[in-house]
């Protein structure tokens, strides 16, 4: 799912950056979701409660969102365009495209 001005990095892509502290990732699911399975180092900004002014501070790293497919992060985007912030790339594929390219999960 891509809106004009939505860019998307790959599970490989995100994999390597966040190996190398090279970018903060914001999961957009629901707490139980991410209580359930969740990257490592993912941070939870569920998208029912989403404001692009109350993110953490990523210390000048790329900002990246995911949830579970790859429409909430859109649709999270798409909060970040109207907020004019500079957050403008999510998971294509969200986290099944996570697992299906066989990566890490923290579960429980």
């Amino acid at each position: 799912m891509t809106s004009p001005g939505h860019r998307e990095v790959n599970p490989a892509e995100l994999a390597a950056m966040l190996a190398d502290g090279k970018a903060l990732l914001i999961d957009v699911r629901e707490p139980n979701e991410f209580a359930a399975e969740r990257i490592a180092g993912a941070v939870n900004v569920p998208l029912s409660g989403f404001d692009p002014a109350g993110l953490p501070d990523a210390g000048g790293k790329p900002v990246i969102l995911q949830c579970a497919g790859g429409k909430r992060s859109g649709m999270a985007l798409d909060k970040c365009s109207v907020a004019q912030a500079s957050i403008d790339t999510h998971l294509a594929g969200g986290l099944a495209a996570w697992k299906a390219a066989g990566l890490p999960v923290v579960k429980g």
